[in-house]
């Protein structure tokens, strides 16, 4: 996928992919792709925000696409819009080059105890 972090906190989150390799038959980004962005961004906050000794598994994730980007790198920005116990949800924007929306996701991850301490 080529997704490239510059930014990791439980607040917020922001990563960069190459469009090129991640198309569809019409040479535009996929969709599918811009999804496995916001979900990578949301779990990895979802991640730092359960802190150690604790997992972070993605249970709901939304995407809606808003305009087609054939060339370039996208960017995700992804904020904290809840950061609970046992859930944390994120809205990731999905920009291309010009700043201009590409995608919108939400993705919500349920926070648990190491697998091991069950």
């Amino acid at each position: 996928m080529g997704i490239t972090f510059q930014e990791a906190t439980p607040q917020r989150l922001v990563a960069t992919m190459p469009v090129a390799g991640n198309t569809q038959l019409y040479r535009m980004l996929h969709g599918g792709a811009s999804a496995v962005l916001a979900e990578s961004l949301g779990s990895i906050g979802a991640v730092l925000h359960a802190g150690e000794g604790h997992i972070a598994v993605g249970v709901d994730l939304n995407a809606t696409h808003h305009r087609a980007v054939r060339t370039g790198t996208v960017t995700g920005v992804a904020t904290a819009l809840h950061l609970g116990r046992t859930t944390a949800t994120y809205e990731v924007v999905i920009s291309d080059e010009a700043g201009r929306r590409v995608c919108t996701a939400r993705i919500t991850c349920a926070v648990h105890g190491r697998r091991g301490d069950r």
